[in-house]
């Protein structure tokens, strides 16, 4: 039985924390925060991350659940809008590219992990037969489906559906803008191994901060409560799982008030 939320109770301590931290006043805006999260456990408004971007608290080992469903569900019907035409993001059309470059596919089946309102399935539908996508969040596949993209569409938490999964294997896995909702990258990495045919690629973006904020943490928090991921650790994670990275490329992810965000595009091969 879920507990019922006060609402107003929990609007009033949230805009109180968002203004303490707008304020600058980190450790008001923690106590605050810890006061929402009091309120909802489930943390619907990512209280834990933004506690963690203002470098306090532990840093989660990933984004929320009820917060990541919450953002995306808001934004299912402007966010094409917003993310490609305002902050300038063209990952999708990077991974065609890449593949074509380095002369891969075409391919017989594909996992689109977080897959959104379809962007990467629908730049890479003339090079797979078959097309499964995934999102936590009910809008966005809503908005998914109706552009008739992927054959199958899942509503699920990424890790979940990996580990439940019993269809038979992928031979290709994308997960683009996935990574900065998740810290720990094992659950992620293991569950595409364990869904991929031997010899089956893995493609994922994520993003990064320069080494001197990282200073040597395998993930952080950024100051857009995004996570960034150092590339030593997406290397030796992706080793510990069984895959060989074939390329890593420096990309800029997006713009954010008006500053490039600049991560990696890897491309990996189960062995």
């Amino acid at each position: 039985m879920k507990k019922k939320i006060d609402e107003d109770a929990l609007a009033e301590a949230y805009n109180r924390a968002l203004a303490l931290e707008k304020a600058g006043d980190i450790d008001a805006a923690v106590e605050a925060y810890s006061d929402v999260l009091a309120i909802d456990p489930e943390d619907h408004g990512g209280a834990a991350v933004r506690i963690a971007s203002m470098g306090r608290g532990e840093t989660p080992s990933k984004a929320p659940d009820a917060y990541v469903e919450t953002l995306f569900d808001q934004h299912a019907e402007v966010f094409e809008d917003v993310l490609v035409e305002q902050l300038g993001y063209h990952v999708p059309m990077l991974v065609r590219q890449r593949l074509q470059a380095l002369g891969l596919g075409p391919f017989k089946r594909l996992l689109d992990l977080g897959c959104g309102t379809g962007l990467t399935g629908g730049t890479l539908r003339d090079i797979v037969a078959d097309m499964t996508g995934i999102d936590i969040s009910e809008k966005m596949v809503e908005v998914a489906h109706e552009k008739d993209v992927y054959e199958t569409l899942y509503v699920a938490e990424v890790e979940d559906f990996l580990e439940d999964n019993d269809e038979g294997a992928f031979d290709i896995i994308t997960a683009t803008d996935v990574l900065p909702y998740l810290g720990a990258l094992e659950p992620l990495f293991f569950g595409a191994a364990e869904n991929l045919q031997a010899g089956g690629l893995f493609i994922f973006s994520s993003e990064t901060l320069p080494d001197e904020t990282m200073a040597g943490r395998p993930y952080v928090v950024g100051p857009h409560q995004r996570f960034a991921h150092a590339e030593g650790y997406i290397r030796e994670r992706l080793t510990a799982t069984g895959f060989d990275p074939l390329e890593i490329t420096d990309i800029n992810v997006r713009m954010q008030d008006g500053e490039p965000t600049p991560g990696h595009l890897v491309i990996a091969r189960l062995r």
